[in-house]
């Protein structure tokens, strides 16, 4: 179903009724709303236990100095949302992406705001490559940013369901591939080896998404690479 939207809906998204309007890379479109299913699976509880302690840590552990630096950090920052457009997070949102990446890459959660007012540098030599026969992902970095040189620094990589290798968007659903730990002294080397979260096929087509931790707490905003499925 195709509908032009207008200028009304600009930025638009969301669901009235029973009709939900989204946007991808070609526009805006429209489509019947449906009911997600819930199948209550490993990951997704273990997603849900990370979201209900770091909710829990805001709540019964910071102190309100420390919510309050939250929300400092989170006025200097301006955050790109998922349709392209810049924004602001709250304090809690921040905290919250810090301690659930921190719980996944099996890092200690960070209490206290970051004092640097920034998001952590991307890695513009972020490449993988993804092989069917081991069903592994070699992901090449730059060992000599500072996350890979502080004990408590890490690149945390997710990969999306494969598609066709005639698919241009990729897109979800994605799984958390693994975890590269940076340390202090002896940084990792490139490329690190993780296993594929999907299995994978020749020809088909993976996004491969990575975000920077540092052990200050501040998490960068995720960037991608796309890889073709090697033999």
């Amino acid at each position: 179903m195709k509908l032009n939207m207008g200028v009304i809906a600009t930025g638009a998204s969301g669901s009235i009724g029973g009709l939900t309007v989204s946007r991808n890379r070609y526009g805006f479109y429209a489509r019947a709303r449906t009911t997600p299913v819930n199948p209550n699976t490993g990951r997704q509880m273990a997603a849900r236990a990370r979201f209900a302690a770091a909710a829990n840590l805001w709540s019964a552990s910071l102190t309100q100095a420390y919510r309050d630096g939250w929300q400092t950090y989170a006025d200097a920052i301006v955050w790109k949302g998922s349709l392209g457009l810049d924004c602001k997070l709250t304090g809690f949102a921040h905290f919250l992406r810090s301690c659930t990446s921190r719980l996944c890459a099996g890092l200690f959660p960070v209490l206290p705001a970051p004092v640097l007012l920034t998001l952590p540098e991307s890695d513009p030599y972020f490449e993988t490559t993804v092989d069917e026969a081991g069903q592994e992902i070699s992901v090449a970095f730059d060992n000599a940013l500072g996350w890979a040189n502080e004990t408590g620094g890490a690149m945390l990589i997710s990969m999306s369901s494969p598609k066709g290798e005639g698919r241009d968007y990729i897109g979800g659903p994605f799984r958390t591939a693994g975890v590269i730990l940076g340390v202090t002294g002896t940084p990792p080397t490139s490329p690190e080896v993780i296993d594929c979260p999907f299995p994978v096929a020749e020809d088909q087509k993976v996004d491969c998404i990575a975000s920077i931790l540092r052990v200050d707490g501040r998490v960068s905003q995720p960037f991608q690479f796309t890889s073709s499925v090697t033999a």
